[in-house]
């Protein structure tokens, strides 16, 4: 990545041009083109060896071109682009009309905090640029869409006044580069017109993630390189060709653009995490909720976290001193685990396991909760949580609490909190999320559950969290009447003894 921290996303390759003569016209003046430029404007559009001084209100109508036009596509590539599947940077040259003042230097300073909603503030593109004709003066370049047939406003001109400078617009030629064009603007180019424009992405360390759609497949690799081209520091562009496997949480994927290299460092909530991005997975628009479940927890509490990933909860959870148990049942995952905790410190703090959910349940968990619940006193209280993001099956393991441990609860024991996360597609997702939860635990969340919206995963798909508090009566199982009194054991006799050897 250190490779590319030096990559500039708007680099300044354009070159422009002034059209100079002493030959020009303004509102206040009958001075005429030479006939013989007029002749040959009618065959080049243009006005050779000119620029056109606007005065006032006022302006000279030139030739009219498509890029003499002030409009909404003032900025868009050329259209020969349309339909372009191998990227040809030198095809999407083009030359604009944009509107120039002439200051003199010492002024242009403040002149430009003064004009500031009026100047070109496009990114990639100088707003002052030398004069040819005058090395005392700069020109500075207005927002075409600002000034409107080149004619300056009343608060503008105002302005000037100030200034002593002439409310004159100048016709400057600016030539456009590849360069100088946003991504969007040039897939928007390139792309069959009408259809969707892809130039969002996911960003997992130098990696960028796509999922395009079919028809924006003929012109994958052009968008991977454009991706590269206008993002510093991307350096892999991937489309994904399948859907997540719901065991290991993975997908295949293509390598558009950039090197093969998917193995990535990523920055979340100022912890670094390092992972194979081709084999585990990880999802960076889900930051907030990782910052937001460990911002319940307490230091002390215990977190166990059922489909852990690589650690985006475990970890900080861990640095929050937490007791954590942390399991995933993709090997990759697991040892990406671990090298996560080595990486963070905290290594001695996690116990890590890679082992189905439903096991980890069954065991680690069971096995803990069994042990500390009972210990709990009034004075000392921990808080158990219990992660479960595995949104497309998670809510299926919640019957696994159902008489998970045996006995009467101990009075002063906080219960454990759930959080369990799940896709819904229902016009009421909430309800949705806990009418489905209820129904795995076997009693009613009314008033014992909260549900929160974690994100949009697609057009009527929304990714939801459920947490609650597993209720008494469902976490354990209270002995029998039978079991509670168990019948007095006799002494066994002999004649016992010798009809239990007959019997065998």
């Amino acid at each position: 990545m250190n490779n590319f921290s030096s990559r500039t996303l708007w680099r300044f390759g354009y070159s422009a041009r002034l059209l100079n003569t002493n030959h020009f016209r303004t509102a206040a003046s009958s001075t005429s083109f030479p006939a013989v430029w007029m002749l040959l404007a009618q065959y080049s559009g243009r006005i050779p060896g000119s620029f056109v001084v606007v005065q006032r209100n006022s302006f000279f109508t030139m030739p009219e071109t498509v890029e003499d036009k002030a409009d909404l596509e003032l900025y868009s590539p050329p259209p020969k682009v349309r339909g372009m599947t191998q990227l040809n940077r030198e095809a999407f040259k083009r030359t604009v009309v944009v509107p120039v003042l002439k200051v003199k230097k010492e002024i242009i300073g403040t002149l430009l905090k003064s004009l500031k909603h009026t100047v070109l503030q496009r990114p990639g593109l100088k707003r002052v640029i030398e004069d040819p004709e005058d090395e005392n003066s700069r020109l500075l370049i207005l927002d075409p869409h600002k000034i409107p047939e080149f004619s300056l406003g009343e608060s503008e001109q105002e302005v000037l006044k100030q200034f002593n400078i002439p409310p004159a617009v100048c016709k400057y030629d600016l030539e456009l580069t590849y360069d100088n064009f946003k991504s969007e603007e040039i897939l928007r180019a390139v792309l069959p017109e009408g259809q969707d424009v892809t130039s969002g992405f996911s960003r997992v360390g130098h990696i960028a993630h796509l999922n395009l759609r079919d028809h924006q497949l003929p012109y994958r690799h052009l968008i991977g390189q454009v991706i590269i081209d206008k993002n510093p520091g991307v350096t892999c562009v991937v489309n994904k060709t399948s859907i997540i496997d719901s065991t290991y949480r993975n997908f295949q994927m293509e390598v558009l653009a950039g090197e093969s290299n998917l193995v990535t460092k990523v920055k979340e909530n100022n912890i670094a995490y390092e992972l194979d991005f081709s084999k585990v997975y990880w999802n960076p628009r889900l930051s907030t909720e990782h910052g937001r479940i460990v911002e319940l927890l307490k230091p002390g509490d215990v977190l166990f976290d059922v489909f852990a990933g690589v650690g985006p909860f475990a970890i900080p959870a861990a640095k929050k001193k937490c007791s954590v148990f942390a399991n995933d049942l993709n090997p990759e995952s697991y040892n990406w685990l671990l090298h996560n905790c080595k990486l963070n410190k905290v290594y001695n703090k996690i116990k890590a396991f890679n082992m189905d959910g439903r096991d980890f349940l069954l065991g680690p968990v069971r096995e803990e909760l069994s042990k500390e619940l009972p210990l709990q006193t009034e004075e000392q209280k921990t808080s158990f949580h219990i992660v479960m993001n595995l949104p497309a099956l998670a809510l299926e393991f919640l019957d696994v609490f159902r008489h998970l441990l045996v006995g009467e609860p101990c009075s002063t024991a906080v219960l454990p909190t759930v959080h369990c996360y799940g896709f819904s597609k229902h016009g009421d997702p909430a309800k949705d999320i806990q009418e489905r939860a209820e129904a795995l635990l076997g009693t009613s969340l009314d008033g014992r559950c909260s549900t929160y919206l974690v994100r949009n995963v697609a057009p009527n798909k929304e990714m939801m969290c459920i947490s609650f508090q597993i209720p008494a009566d469902v976490l354990y199982k209270r002995p029998c009447p039978a079991e509670e009194k168990p019948a007095s054991k006799r002494l066994r006799t002999s004649k016992d003894f010798s009809e239990e050897t007959l019997l065998s």
